[in-house]
């Protein structure tokens, strides 16, 4: 069976993974967002995938006929210069899905008996954002949330960031930071800000109950009031002239830590 293939980039379909990869609001529009590879496209759950699209290079390499390898998906076949202009990357692998947005709730990342939370403040590096969940998932976190003005985690980086965690870890994106802490407070999870004021070090407080932990902006860290919201301000020790780690490096000692604890008390 001969499949039509996709000849040019301004086709309907290529034009919209333009807009898709460029474009946080065409991405929230259609709830919809694109990330490339075969590891993106073989871990994601079948659910979330909406289509897939894979170059004519890709198709030769299979081990099995296209049609038997993507049985069961609604897929198209695309001239690999046609594909290579319509990737984000400059390298791509030959396979581009695009992805139905999860949706969840604060009461799923807490439904979980004294949860281990990770909650982001303003974070605008698309890197530090998805190691953060690639390190979330390492740690055992249940969940992360999110203020709104930290940066889109459907972004083409940021999915590529997250080495398919984004598909495990559960979150949730809030307008009201403060008021999402208030809600946890009340659940019973004590919140530990990553701060420097009135703070004891990181390692002090016991994490083996239910607790999130609260990371700011890579340069401004977190705003005063968020840390005033907070149980209690922690701090990792610097030797040498540093003032403070990367923000995704900080957050990985508190997980860490936490699961450290975790485990000894099983």
């Amino acid at each position: 069976m001969k499949k039509e293939k996709i000849t040019s980039p301004v086709n309907r379909q290529m034009k919209r993974i333009v807009q898709l990869n460029k474009k946080a609001k065409a991405r929230e529009k259609e709830r919809i967002f694109v990330a490339e590879g075969i590891k993106m496209f073989s871990e994601a759950p079948k659910a979330w995938i909406e289509k897939v699209y894979v170059s004519e290079s890709f198709c030769r390499q299979l081990e099995k006929d296209a049609y038997e390898h993507f049985a069961g998906y609604d897929w198209e076949l695309v001239a690999d210069p046609v594909f290579h202009a319509v990737c984000d990357t400059k390298t791509p692998q030959g396979i581009l899905t695009t992805f139905h947005m999860p949706e969840y709730t604060l009461q799923d990342l807490i439904k979980r008996a004294e949860p281990g939370l990770l909650l982001i403040e303003n974070i605008q590096d698309p890197g530090n954002l998805g190691t953060m969940f690639r390190t979330a998932e390492g740690a055992g976190i249940d969940g992360i949330i999110m203020s709104a003005d930290t940066v889109d985690i459907f972004h083409p980086k940021t999915i590529r960031s997250t080495m398919g965690s984004v598909f495990r870890m559960p979150f949730y994106i809030t307008e009201d930071l403060v008021g999402a802490i208030s809600l946890l407070q009340k659940e019973g999870i004590c919140i530990y800000a990553a701060s420097l004021e009135d703070s004891c070090l990181y390692d002090e407080p016991d994490y083996t109950a239910g607790y999130g932990f609260l990371i700011g902006n890579e340069g401004s860290g977190l705003c005063p009031d968020t840390v005033r919201r907070a149980d209690r301000s922690i701090h990792i020790p610097m030797a040498g002239e540093l003032e403070s780690l990367n923000a995704a490096m900080a957050a990985a000692v508190l997980m860490y830590e936490a699961d450290r604890q975790r485990r000894q008390k099983k």
